[in-house]
């Protein structure tokens, strides 16, 4: 294997797919330091940002993902959807002509889509990285023509060719593993209580309307339990967020839109209350935290509702309705903290389901086809 590989790696729209995008691309480094890579991602999508921050270059194309409705306006946004990916895929073309990589790479999203049919249509070895466990549209689109699919969830041969799976999991950025639980450092760094039970609310980088108002419904009851609380918002809901944390005058809550330290934030988490997408759940199951999963209901497919209970069916997690949350979240996450043999046993069984070296795993299968 010569020392100078190219690999073009494309997708992103979320972190869930730009983090593992990244994981992949360091994999691939370590084995080709002299190695050469590009992203391909979605003008104006947040990888355009990311990637370069990881140190790698980007080229982004104009192309969105498909309306689902049929009204004469979603039919108008998709005729404009199928313009753009036909022009997307000419470039996505000249790119991978003037690039000439060894193998490409999608993670999923919108951008992912042009480019692996590119590369394709040119002959070129492609790979697929499913996170969740049901398959995107893009990706059953591209499955035919790629060599591997790389997955993190039993039963995928309900979307793509079996012969063509490789389990590896979801790559999670390494930077978790490294502080231990109940470290006291994590606890100073949030002003917290070390003999304290705490839960960590996370609701990803733009936050998650249904969780934070069930926050907001339940700080009385936070306040009265002495559990403490991190909660983190997302920068659209904080400042209503905020204004409610001073009022309920609760010294053991800790409300910020972003946090900073999540290594710290998961050292100091008895139990995690989460959205259900892929690259939390593995997270979840890696470092094995006990969970309480609220799917959003607001994803393709209701993908989330699918990880969440490729979990909750094994009691590595449990699963509370988008629509039951407000009324349901707070007292069972406080009954759920007190329980330690449950937390025991969640958290067994989320460990359980961990897969390892992810991203290890998935350049050696890219490199065991090329």
């Amino acid at each position: 294997m010569a020392a100078n590989k190219r690999f073009i790696i494309s997708g992103g729209g979320t972190g869930g797919h730009i983090f593992p995008a990244i994981s992949i691309a360091n994999a691939l480094k370590k084995r080709f330091p002299d190695g050469e890579f590009l992203f391909v991602g979605a003008e104006g999508r947040m990888e355009m940002e990311r990637v370069p921050k990881a140190g790698y270059k980007i080229i982004g194309l104009q192309v969105n993902g498909l309306v689902r409705s049929m009204s004469p306006s979603g039919i108008l946004k998709n005729i404009k959807v199928v313009y753009r990916f036909v022009k997307s895929y000419f470039k996505a073309k000249s790119i991978v002509k003037e690039f000439k990589p060894d193998a490409v790479v999608g993670v999923g999203g919108y951008a992912s889509c042009p480019t692996l049919y590119a590369a394709n249509k040119l002959g070129v070895p492609t790979f697929l990285q499913e996170q969740n466990s049901y398959a995107g549209v893009a990706n059953k689109f591209l499955s035919k023509g790629v060599k591997k699919i790389c997955v993190a969830y039993d039963g995928m041969e309900r979307f793509f060719p079996a012969e063509k799976l490789v389990m590896t999991g979801n790559p999670v950025r390494q930077d978790f593993l490294n502080v231990q639980k109940g470290a006291q450092e994590a606890y100073d760094f949030f002003g917290l209580d070390s003999s304290k039970k705490t839960i960590l609310v996370i609701g990803g980088s733009l936050g998650a309307r249904t969780v934070n108002n069930s926050i907001i419904a339940g700080l009385d009851a936070i306040k009265q339990s002495g559990v403490q609380v991190i909660w983190q918002t997302g920068k659209y809901y904080f400042e209503d967020a905020k204004k409610k944390a001073d009022e309920s005058n609760n010294p053991n809550l800790v409300c910020t839109d972003f946090v900073s330290r999540m290594d710290y934030a998961y050292a100091v988490a008895d139990l995690v209350v989460s959205r259900a997408g892929a690259s939390s759940i593995s997270e979840l199951c890696l470092l094995g935290k006990p969970s309480i999963l609220v799917p959003s209901p607001n994803v393709a497919e209701d993908h989330q509702t699918k990880n969440a209970m490729a979990l909750s069916t094994k009691n590595a997690a449990v699963m509370i309705k988008d629509a039951e949350a407000v009324e349901k979240l707070v007292p069972e996450a406080l009954r759920l903290v007190a329980d330690e043999a449950s937390l025991a046993s969640i958290s067994e069984h989320a460990f359980a389901l961990a897969q390892k070296d992810s991203a290890d795993r998935i350049a050696s299968v890219i490199l065991g086809e090329i």
